[in-house]
């Protein structure tokens, strides 16, 4: 039946193309190609479909200003940014920026740039300065501060908030920012035994080493701070008591020009060397009477496991002590990955707790995954946290109350594991040392001291 219909459609077919040639002059004719052809309004208006036209997407106003000819190339810039100022300032050079992006956005742009660039964070963004950076590389100082503007009667395609960028850089544009504290000789010299020294590690016994490396400078510590009114009260004992045992080390701009200083500066990000430092330091005075738990000091005779800390680095004797202990991650635990340790870099929360965990258990630390961590903690972030820190945020759990999450950070269903730790949360974390009910706490070590 189909074959049978197929001669009639091309019959009518024939017979309308006829009608069309034959009148191809006729008004009828005109009026069909006319309402045939293409709209002449898009032909200089063309839409991609499935983007939006660059007219109707909000932008910022474009800027003429320039950048100075001697910006120095070292500086990140953020992309999506444009510049709207330079002016000259007591410190330096200052660049006005603006940008349509969140100031979150460009708070990890600069944070992963300057990590990944080696350079010296002296201050970054914390909930108690929320948008300043500071760095240095080399000579090359440089203070990025960001934070969310509105814009003044914006156009219709731009707008109505913005994240306003100051790149301030020469100068001492970080004077004020928070240094990174660095070590000077003469520590050395107390801390750690030299070769031909009748402490050297090695030929003198465990718990001679142990005791020349918790012997505090009383130049550079103390019990009494009088900026302690700036950390909750939770925290403050913590560090009352392990500024007593004397493995808390201040240094401060007073520090560097050799004057007393009696700043703990408790909100202060701490660095990773620092904290390496405060925990071979604490553990070996909270096991003073035991030298089976103590920390050696690495000499410098041997490999150094990092390739950024040098064998005279002023740290390397406590950050090698870690690696050669299998207390850090580092190629002499096979990760082969870890070989730089980074010691100016901001301690972050997992790294706090994977650090300090193997020292409260004393053992194998136990398997974990995502589930049986979401389990136990409740975290919504616990997809965040690295894998090499599981294990350890799931053994600290079954410390209970003297967990080292609960000491530090309170109730939280937030692990924020790359968050950057203060001083004062480091040294209530270094506050206690074992698991419940199995531990020495720095009042306890205190006392002992103290009889």
């Amino acid at each position: 039946m189909v074959l049978c219909k197929r001669p009639a459609v091309f019959l009518s077919l024939a017979v309308l193309l006829s009608s069309l040639t034959a009148c191809a002059n006729s008004p009828v004719a005109k009026n069909l190609e006319d309402s045939l052809a293409a709209d002449p309004r898009l032909e200089n208006n063309s839409v991609i479909f499935g983007k939006a036209k660059q007219t109707e997407a909000q932008q910022l106003p474009q800027s003429t200003v320039q950048l100075p000819a001697d910006f120095p190339s070292d500086i990140p810039l953020y992309t999506n940014a444009q510049l709207q100022e330079v002016t000259p300032s007591s410190n330096g050079v200052s660049t006005r920026w603006l940008s349509s992006d969140p100031s979150n956005i460009i708070e990890d742009f600069y944070r992963n740039q300057f990590q990944k660039n080696n350079w010296q964070i002296l201050q970054q963004p914390t909930d108690q300065q929320s948008n300043v950076f500071a760095a240095q590389r080399n000579d090359l100082q440089v203070k990025v501060s960001i934070q969310p503007k509105s814009v003044t009667n914006p156009a219709p395609n731009q707008p109505q908030t913005a994240t306003e960028l100051l790149i301030e850089y020469g100068g001492n544009v970080t004077a004020t920012a928070q240094p990174t504290p660095t070590t000077n000789k003469s520590e050395t010299n107390n801390n750690v035994p030299q070769p031909g020294d009748s402490q050297f590690v090695g030929p003198v016994p465990p718990a001679n080493v142990a005791s020349s490396a918790i012997t505090p400078d009383n130049n550079i510590t103390t019990s009494e701070f009088s900026d302690l009114n700036k950390v909750s009260p939770e925290l403050r004992q913590h560090i009352q008591d392990l500024a007593a045992l004397g493995v808390l080390s201040v240094e401060s701009n007073a520090a560097k020009t050799n004057t007393a200083t009696n700043q703990f500066e408790p909100n202060k990000i701490i660095t990773r060397k620092e904290y390496a430092r405060w925990l071979v330091a604490t553990n070996n005075a909270m096991y003073a009477n035991n030298p089976a738990k103590q920390i050696r000091l690495a000499s410098e005779s041997g490999q150094s496991a990092f390739s950024d800390v040098a064998k005279n680095n002023p740290d390397f004797g406590q950050i090698q002590g870690l690696a050669e202990a299998g207390l850090i991650p580092s190629p002499l635990s096979g990760d082969s990955t870890e070989v730089l340790f980074r010691p100016d870099a901001p301690l972050t929360r997992e790294q706090l707790i994977l650090w300090k965990l193997p020292l409260d258990t004393r053992q194998a630390l136990p398997g974990a995954n995502l589930d049986a961590v979401k389990q136990t903690w409740g975290f919504q972030d616990v997809g965040k946290i690295d894998p090499k820190a599981l294990r350890a945020v799931l053994a600290d759990f079954q410390s209970g109350e003297q967990s080292n999450i609960r000491r530090v950070f309170g109730y939280t269903t937030l692990f924020q594991p790359k968050k950057p730790v203060t001083r004062a949360e480091a040294a209530a974390a270094l506050w206690y040392f074992g698991t419940q009910g199995d531990g020495v706490s720095a009042s306890d070590a205190l006392k002992l001291k103290r009889s």
